[in-house]
């Protein structure tokens, strides 16, 4: 029973998925059914919120987690993904051609399919961390958002360069959710640009050659374009653009969520303290463990259901909770100021409060202290 409970407790996301596809399918107000349902996470996280976890063992240290299972799940979510755009695409079929749905049904299912399309970046998130099969079905699931990049800027710049002014992932303290998604994104890109440049560069090759994996990330996209203009023409091309804009969002707010403000000297070890926690029983089971960043920014390649809890730096809240706190920035600041005043003063090293109190004079109204 341990085993089948660890296992299936990380089916949130699949199941909800599926349902949303569903409600797409019989349109109506069930088209609304994403929406309804990311509503309800959010209610069901707060009311979990002093309910924290640890990663289940037995006796001999060995994870219940069946490998087999959890990467199964993990490459179905590809098709999945797909058979949710493809849904969504019949919608703006019925609507433009046929008109035999509203536009409030549309708007529905296009917000729907935004926001599954984001959660369900969790799954590529996690498969950038296999060096196999795991990293191209990452790729492909990434770019059913237009965000194929992400997989190369997230190993190699992200996890290399966290906590320094070099990852645009890590948000710099003042700065706000929306702002972060346009940098993080553009400047993710542009790290995975460089990168293949460079290499195309040694290598001899025009930047135009089958092996630059920055331009084929992105011709990976061309059939979700292709669909949606087929569905829909231009007013498929701004469902699409729409279905981009919140997912890549959701995406840039779990990176905001889990690194604002936090500071690492270059070239020091990437330590625990150096990401926010967050062990929160339904942020757990939801985001497939992508809260424990302090353990996953420490052991990358370690499976999502064997990170735990290393007494890290935490929010003390859900993700679902702490994502509506962004959305109002001013709120966020206010509630995120002393949980980095404590980091300040527990947790950072001398050079890192020297580093802070250069790149924030305005913004703390004083300077941290050295010990």
């Amino acid at each position: 029973m341990k085993t089948l409970y660890v296992n299936v407790r990380y089916l949130i996301v699949p199941v909800m998925t599926v349902i949303t596809i569903v409600g797409l399918y019989f349109g109506g107000i069930y088209a609304w059914i994403g929406v309804f349902l990311f509503g309800l996470n959010t209610i069901i996280d707060t009311l979990t919120k002093d309910i924290h976890l640890r990663a289940d063992f037995d006796n001999e240290g060995n994870s219940y987690g069946i490998k087999v299972f959890q990467y199964s799940v993990m490459y179905l979510m590809l098709p999945t993904f797909i058979i949710l755009q493809v849904f969504l695409a019949y919608n703006l079929y019925q609507f433009v051609t046929l008109e035999t749905i509203s536009l409030t049904e549309l708007i529905g299912a296009t917000l729907s399919c935004g926001l599954w399309a984001g959660l369900g970046i969790i799954y590529g998130h996690e498969l950038s961390h296999n060096k196999r099969e795991g990293f191209k079905v990452s790729r492909a699931i990434m770019a059913l958002s237009g965000a194929a990049h992400f997989t190369y800027a997230h190993v190699y710049n992200h996890h290399l360069d966290l906590g320094h002014e070099d990852d645009p992932a890590t948000a710099p303290r003042g700065r706000n959710v929306y702002a972060h998604t346009w940098l993080s994104h553009v400047g993710q890109s542009k790290f995975s640009y460089d990168l293949e440049s460079k290499k195309l560069k040694k290598l001899g090759k025009s930047f135009f050659s089958i092996d630059n994996k920055w331009l084929l990330g992105y011709l990976y996209s061309l059939p979700s374009i292709v669909l949606f203009v087929w569905a829909g023409g231009v007013v498929g091309i701004f469902a699409l653009l729409l279905v981009w804009i919140i997912s890549n969002f959701l995406l840039e707010a779990l990176n905001f969520m889990g690194h604002y403000g936090l500071i690492r000297e270059q070239g020091k070890p990437v330590e625990h303290r150096h990401s926010w926690d967050n062990d929160n029983l339904f942020t757990s089971w939801f985001f497939i463990e992508i809260g424990r960043q302090c353990d996953h920014h420490v052991r990358g390649e370690t499976y999502f259901w064997e990170l735990d809890d290393v007494k890290g730096p935490n929010y003390g809240i859900g993700y679902f909770s702490l994502f509506v706190l962004t959305l109002i920035p001013s709120l966020f600041r206010k509630f995120v100021q002393k949980h980095l005043d404590h980091w300040d003063n527990h947790y950072a090293t001398e050079a890192e409060k020297n580093i802070i109190n250069n790149l924030y004079p305005s913004l703390a109204g004083h300077k941290v202290s050295s010990s």
